[in-house]
């Protein structure tokens, strides 16, 4: 019988053998440190590795963190003997060492580490079986307001232990509209968007709704654009207090059909929104009492918020602050009359700064207390009353102001007269309306004659002030008095015709009666009969009513030569009921012009004709007219037709053509015409006649300039090409010129090749590179497509010649006009003879010259006389 030790030596040493664990290196080593890996849960008596001793060691001794599990046989094969679990303990620690036949330690101990690694060997757990919260409508969607929690006690670095939260089930569920969520990783339940908000923006008044305030704070309050589009469906207190949510939690992140799981209950209570806009504030004016002073206040669903105020109007001194606990002051005292409401806005930020809702509407209204005087409309206010007015007749209205509010005790006015001055003819003679303000005359019709101005002193009254007001009524003339013209016939004046316009010619006078410088006295001169062409106004001297007869337009004997004027004087102002003009307000003289000779007269300044370029000689190109004042006939001539073009009819005025027309000449052609009167004074005037010429297509095209010293460069590698341009002198088209461009001879066919490049351009190429080192003209046809068409053949001249730094060079002996070096050579030999000829004479005229000048000195020494 085997013993059971031995027995279960050879089960491990034949599992040893069957798993190739003998394989040196792989399972088996020498004694060192190691580390090894293995799973939990796997089946027991599992082989880790085979130790080899080295002599004298002829054992191994395992000790350390064995738990009963790991064991050691006596060749060294390390093994353990049940299912590990990471949960009790996930790393042991073991120490192995080599010993001899006397049990001592020859190697060694050497640390050997066991890392137990995780399976998924453990459900998530809640850590409650339910859970209760509480939420407020219209809460922010997605901040958490609750979590919940669940543990698995797999490796959290694993898949193992990622735990995967869901919600399973809402009830009520409405609408299968979803209003929680849940984060999948942390647990956090929070509203959606649609459990957030009703259709409606709470808060703000149905205009704000629709105006550019949404706007304003999306774009100012990082308000994200869904949050503004309102859900459907909302979560109501009134209608679902409270709802119920199964969660469930998975582990493996919820990606594994063989994952555990778990679930718990939600309870959630739904709980009013405090976010609210607070009921509109009122504010006595210009309060004494110590500022700051809180208001009003808002809070929002949870602490922590951040508040602000908003000015949309952006005063320059706004007078409201909010605290961080929602509580709105009033910093400074309000004046009604400066602002009498303010609307602003109330906002909440979480710690990001990125809005939590929409702003409320905060109103406050400014109560009026009567805290302003009435004030006067002006300093003094000035009335006017006619004289002889009737008792009770309105003379006007004082209307004074009072800044408090309308409509109310304090800005109601009232009025009462204080004093009268003068007292003249007596006192009392004008009431007011003492709530209307309205003055009217009290006892009796005024005399200009007696008093011509009143002063008024009218006490204004609300219920606390009392303002004085100054009030001036003037005493104003009526018209009852007619201008009387201090003569009624002014007799004849005689003037010439040629008379300068704006002449005074004569002056008239009227008196009045009434008071001076009134529009009762005022008097204005029209002339009634006698110049129905309007030849001579009347201007009046505001100072002394003179009217100054002036000269508006030219006289005309010819067609008045005696006029009878008749004037009229009348006032600005009606005269008062049964007093009428009468023949003391007319006057008349007799105007009498006389003639003078005048030059002919051409019926417009500039006379114009339009005809074509190509119409025949002899046609009639225009005409003009002109007549004398005096009737004499006169005879027509024209000046300066330089082209000698034109001829005039002396008698007539007719205009014709006496030589070709030619639009490109100049145009339009301008010519003065001279208008003489035939005997008299023989006066003349002078007219513009100019002529435009229509255009025809009469100019063949040609080349927009000369092209010289076009060239290729010989002998020519590949065929090239030149751009040249064409033009003629006609009137183009809006759409300019339409050339086409052909070779004139088609035995230039071979050689050269024209193309279009657009209406004025063209490209002239070679067909080949055997050209000659010489000068092609090549003759070219332009076609102008008028109307006739028109052709033009020009030449252009192009050289192939040898180039040099990509220009043509031509040797000096192949050029015209240059001499070759023989030529050269005789021309030089020839110069330098001549300058040899020029330079003997000269010197032989010097030697001489010097030859003389010795002889005439000796006979000079000669002939002195000896001075004694």
């Amino acid at each position: 019988m085997i013993p059971q030790v031995h027995l279960h030596s050879l089960c491990l040493l034949i599992l040893y053998l069957t798993t190739g664990y003998s394989q040196e290196g792989k399972f088996s080593g020498p004694l060192k440190p190691m580390t090894f890996p293995i799973f939990e849960g796997q089946e027991p008596s599992q082989i880790i590795f085979q130790f080899k001793a080295n002599p004298p060691a002829v054992t191994f001794e395992l000790t350390g963190e064995t738990d009963n599990i790991f064991m050691i046989e006596q060749d060294g094969l390390l093994y353990y003997t049940r299912a590990l679990d990471r949960e009790a303990r996930s790393t042991h620690n073991l120490q192995v060492a080599a010993l001899d036949a006397s049990g001592a330690i020859v190697e060694g101990p050497v640390p050997i580490t066991i890392e137990v690694k995780d399976i998924n060997d453990n459900r998530p757990t809640f850590l409650q079986s339910k859970y209760e919260g509480s939420v407020r409508q219209n809460s922010r969607p997605g901040k958490p307001f609750l979590y919940v929690n669940a543990t698995d006690l797999d490796d959290p670095a694993t898949p193992n232990a990622q735990l995967y939260y869901q919600i399973v089930i809402q009830l009520p569920m409405i609408n299968n509209i979803m209003y929680f969520q849940i984060n999948n990783k942390t647990g956090g339940i929070s509203l959606t968007r649609e459990g957030t908000f009703r259709g409606a923006l709470v808060g703000l008044s149905r205009s704000e709704k629709g105006s550019s305030w949404v706007c304003f704070f999306q774009r100012h309050f990082l308000f994200p654009s869904p949050l503004l589009l309102i859900g459907a469906k909302e979560l109501d207190p009134d209608k679902n207090p409270s709802y119920n949510l199964v969660v469930s939690v998975k582990d493996m992140g919820g990606q594994s059909e063989n994952s555990f799981s778990d679930t718990t209950s939600v309870d959630i209570i739904v709980t009013e929104n405090i976010w609210k806009a607070p009921e509109p504030v009122e504010m006595v004016e210009n309060s004494t009492d110590p500022h700051p002073i809180k208001i009003t206040q808002v809070r929002w669903n949870d602490p922590g918020a951040q508040y602000s105020l908003v000015d949309k109007e952006k005063w320059l001194r706004f007078p409201f602050s909010i605290d961080q606990e929602g509580d709105i002051y009033v910093t400074q005292p309000l004046d009604r009359e400066e602002k009498d409401a303010y609307v602003f806005y109330a906002v909440a930020k979480d710690e990001y700064g990125e809005a939590l809702s929409y702003p409320l509407t905060i109103r406050v209204k400014v109560k009026d207390i009567n805290d302003n005087p009435p004030t006067c409309p002006s300093p003094v206010s000035v009335f006017e009353v006619q004289e002889n007015e009737r008792l009770g007749s309105s003379i006007g209205t004082l209307t004074a102001h009072d800044r408090d509010e309308e409509n109310t005790a304090n800005s109601f006015l009232t009025y009462s007269i204080v004093e009268q001055t003068p007292k003249l003819p007596m006192d009392g003679l004008f009431l007011i309306e003492n709530f209307s303000g309205m003055l009217q005359l009290a006892k009796r019709s005024l005399k200009k004659q007696d008093t011509p101005q009143y002063n008024l002193t009218v006490a204004v009254s609300d219920k606390d002030f009392k303002t004085l007001c100054s009030v001036q009524i003037n005493v104003i003339d009526i018209n009852d008095q007619i201008p009387i013209f201090e003569k009624s016939d002014y007799g004849n004046l005689t003037l010439a015709e040629d008379t300068n316009v704006g002449s005074t010619i004569l002056a008239i006078q009227a008196t009045d009666a009434d008071e001076p410088f009134t529009g009762s006295s005022k008097i204005l001169y029209h002339i009634i009969e006698g110049d129905s062409e309007g030849r001579l106004g009347v201007d009046t001297d505001p100072h002394t009513n003179t009217g100054h007869v002036i000269i508006k337009k030219p006289l005309d004997f010819e067609t008045a030569a005696v006029s009878n004027i008749v004037f009229k004087a009348e006032n600005p102002e009606p005269l008062v009921f049964g007093v009428t003009y009468n023949e003391s307000s007319f006057a008349k003289f007799t105007l009498i012009v006389t003639d003078v000779n005048e030059a002919p007269q051409f019926s417009q300044h500039v006379f114009q004709a339009n005809v074509s370029e190509d119409v025949a000689i002899g046609t009639k190109v225009g005409n003009v007219t002109a007549k004398d004042p005096e009737g004499l006939d006169i005879r027509f001539s024209l000046r300066g037709d330089t082209r000698g073009w034109l001829k005039i009819d002396h008698v007539t005025g007719e205009i014709f053509s006496v030589a070709p027309l030619d639009r490109e000449a100049g145009n339009p052609y301008r010519v003065q015409v001279v208008a003489t009167e035939v005997g008299g004074s023989s006066l003349s005037s002078v007219s513009e006649f100019h002529l435009t010429l229509s255009d025809v297509n009469d100019n063949p095209p040609r080349l927009a300039k000369e092209y010289t010293g076009l060239f290729f460069c010989h002998p020519p590698s590949a065929p090239g090409s030149l751009i040249f341009e064409a033009t003629d002198d006609d009137q183009q088209s809006f759409r300019g010129p339409h050339f086409t461009f052909s070779l004139a001879s088609g035995n230039l066919e071979n050689d050269w090749e024209v193309s279009k490049i657009n209406g004025t351009h063209a490209r002239l190429s070679t067909r080949h590179t055997s050209f000659e080192e010489r000068e092609y003209i090549v003759l070219i046809r332009i076609n102008d497509g008028g109307r006739p068409p028109l052709e033009g053949v020009v030449s252009l001249p192009v050289t192939f010649c040898t180039c040099v730094e990509g220009r043509c060079f031509r040797p000096a002996g192949h050029q015209a006009g240059i001499p070759t070096v023989g030529m050269a050579v005789g021309i030089l030999l020839t110069t330098l003879l001549v300058i040899g000829i020029i330079l003997t004479v000269v010197f032989i005229r010097m030697k001489k010259d010097k030859g003389k000048d010795n002889v005439e000195s000796t006979q000079a020494s000669e002939v002195k006389p000896l001075r004694s």
